[in-house]
């Protein structure tokens, strides 16, 4: 017999809540960028820096599959946490069933169309005559296991709304870990170079995904919200239509990086070779500093993960005052993290930029420069991400998605394009402190009003609070 148990969601303090949820999902989200850190942390101990290139040539392709395991993942949860909200729990079980499936089909259609124009892909991703064979050998193998990890992303974010954001993290841990040890083994050990690296990746995201579909099929006395049933599995594509309606921020925002990651490796390349420095160099240099950019950003996309199925439980039960509280006290934590990370790139850029290896010292003194000058306004991307994961959770897909698209799309790819015209390739460097700045004044434009109807209908609850006792 099924047990129903009161959502905590609906009644515990929000700052409790917040933190129970966000550090779980921030560590999650380390963890997604760990993968892909780690992997260059070694393969540019033990191949260089042209396999770390090819890394950077790559995470256009990985960004590609985050876009659909986030756009499926962030979009189910965050349907699930409506309807969990209004005590529909039938119709948020069905939602996890859906996103399951429907992460499955997608993903194997990207392998094979993927492995069917691999070349020319990794042509316009800024693949260069000496990164092409490290390029093609690392990312074959990691399409191989994208349905693996678009899985465990979707599944992350839903075990998170099932009220269980620790069960998101070990399953995204566990792998970690084990990629972390896979990495030197298959490496250093048995040679493979940049390919171990991508087969350590692959059997780590296997592991996951296990991990977190187990979760979902275990015994219905286990007090869950949601469970995986055959029975409810049945594409539904009105159901499919619906949570990929609310989750198109969240893939919006990975599909507009992976055009930004275009655009800036073959603006690297062409600049680069135009400079002191080759293409290949700036190549690897600033594909360093993105993944660095990841891991800083990791505490701010935490936290508004965090918040989501605060959010948006609060919002099917029209919980208004806490909805402004949750959203309070996000932008404050996440900016808050977000500043100790931007803190020790200023601060700390040559200790941090030796991890990834020192071939030459034009590769180490570049790197160093465009860790300080491309994370100069990141601080600021904090009130942004939370920002647009709350009109995503709350129901307001046309506004989060245009959040999404504000800095990458529509302001850093056109700098990356203009600015380099004037000031070669540190243009591409200063591009982003200005989309930085300028995307958060305008985020302000939106939220503003958006408190203000806010607080209006806090009012109007404690109204019928009064009159109700």
């Amino acid at each position: 017999m099924n047990q129903k148990i009161e959502n905590p969601l609906g009644y515990q303090p929000i700052w409790n809540l917040l933190i129970k949820f966000s550090v779980p999902a921030t560590i999650s989200c380390l963890i997604n960028s760990i993968y892909n850190i780690v992997d260059q942390i070694f393969i540019g101990q033990g191949v260089g820096y042209l396999g770390n290139a090819a890394t950077t040539v790559a995470f256009p392709l990985m960004t590609i599959l985050l876009a659909f395991g986030t756009l499926i993942g962030a979009g189910s949860s965050a349907f699930a946490a409506i309807k969990l909200g209004e005590k529909k729990e039938h119709l948020a079980e069905k939602t996890l069933n859906n996103a399951f499936m429907f992460s499955i089909v997608i993903s194997v259609i990207i392998v094979i169309i993927g492995l069917i124009f691999l070349e020319p892909i990794l042509v316009l991703f800024g693949a260069t005559e000496n990164v092409m064979p490290y390029a093609m050998d690392y990312t074959s193998i990691v399409l191989l296991g994208s349905p693996f990890n678009m899985l465990a992303i979707a599944l992350s974010n839903l075990a998170r709304t099932d009220g269980n954001p620790r069960m998101s993290m070990y399953g995204m841990l566990i792998g970690a870990i084990l990629n972390t040890i896979l990495n030197p083994i298959y490496i250093f050990i048995f040679d493979w170079g940049v390919r171990g690296s991508a087969i350590a990746t692959v059997t780590s995201q296997i592991i996951s995904a296990i991990i977190l579909t187990r979760y979902f099929v275990k015994d219905a006395k286990t007090p869950q919200h949601m469970r995986l049933k055959k029975k409810l599995m049945k594409p539904d594509a009105k159901l499919i239509r619906r949570f990929l309606t609310l989750g198109i921020s969240s893939g919006i925002t990975s599909c507009v990086a992976c055009i930004m990651q275009i655009v800036m490796n073959r603006s690297l390349v062409y600049y680069g070779d135009q400079s002191e420095i080759t293409g290949d160099v700036a190549l690897s240099a600033m594909g360093i500093v993105m993944k660095i950019a990841m891991i800083i950003a990791s505490f701010a996309i935490g936290v508004g993960i965090g918040a989501q199925p605060i959010l948006g439980f609060n919002r099917g039960a029209e919980k208004y005052r806490r909805i402004r509280t949750t959203y309070t006290y996000a932008v404050l934590l996440a900016t808050g993290s977000i500043f100790v990370g931007w803190l020790a790139c200023q601060i700390f850029p040559s200790q941090i930029i030796s991890i990834f290896g020192g071939e030459s010292a034009e590769f180490t003194d570049f790197a160093i420069k465009c860790l300080r000058i491309y994370l100069f306004c990141i601080f600021c991307a904090g009130f942004q991400i939370v920002s647009t994961n709350y009109f995503q959770s709350t129901g307001q897909p046309l506004k989060a998605s245009i959040l999404s698209m504000l800095r990458q799309l529509l302001l850093l790819i056109p700098l990356i394009l203009i600015l380099p015209l004037f000031m070669g390739l540190n243009g591409i460097l200063f591009s982003a402190p200005i989309a930085d700045s300028t995307s958060a004044l305008i985020v302000a434009l939106f939220i503003i009003p958006e408190m203000k109807k806010l607080n209006r209908k806090i009012k109007e609850e404690d109204i019928r609070l009064q009159e109700a006792n």
